[in-house]
């Protein structure tokens, strides 16, 4: 009967560590529905993580319960290049269709207190630089970056190759999901 108690202990004690399944930096694949429905809509078959060419999707463990199996993109460890296979073999209509154009996976958010162009300490373009949708998604007006909400697509590329990273563990520019955008 130990055996259970400590089993049982051992489960309340990784529900006590579970995190959000979406958060800064940490996103669903493009074409996801809205949260709640992803999460009733995803039947957590790996599809997606499967084809994806960049390995950028990987899939939620046990420690995430109830969201385990369902798909997540680590921006700051690789980013999504919006190749949009994962959309192509969804099965459940977790993931829908969309033309990369007008993906929003999230958006863009420069943080001008830890951004050395902003702080005036060094003249920095890289995340203008690899954006995919440059002076779309994001401009340098007064060399200072600043996102255009309508064009950003939350793909992350900016976040993963930013070189300044803040005491908070962000980097200076990060990706907030949509619902935390909105």
């Amino acid at each position: 009967m130990v055996g259970v108690g400590a089993a049982a202990a051992a489960g309340f004690a990784l529900r006590g560590r579970r995190s959000a399944p979406v958060a800064v930096n940490r996103l669903r694949p493009p074409g996801a529905v809205p949260e709640g429905d992803f999460l009733a809509a995803c039947v957590r078959c790996g599809r997606c993580a499967e084809v994806c060419p960049y390995r950028c999707i990987r899939l939620l463990d046990a420690r995430d319960g109830v969201d385990a199996g369902t798909p997540v993109v680590e921006i700051r460890d690789v980013p999504c290049y919006l190749c949009m296979e994962c959309v192509d073999v969804c099965p459940s209509g977790a993931l829908r269709p969309i033309e990369d154009r007008d993906v929003r996976m999230g958006l863009a958010v420069v943080d001008e207190k830890t951004c050395v162009s902003w702080t005036g300490e060094l003249l920095c373009r890289t995340c203008y630089n690899v954006c995919p949708f440059p002076d779309e998604a994001i401009d340098l007006p007064l060399l200072r970056p600043e996102v255009i909400d309508e064009g950003c697509t939350g793909c992350g590329i900016c976040v993963h190759a930013c070189p300044v990273e803040g005491q908070s563990g962000k980097k200076a520019i990060n990706v907030e999901p949509p619902e935390a955008a909105s």
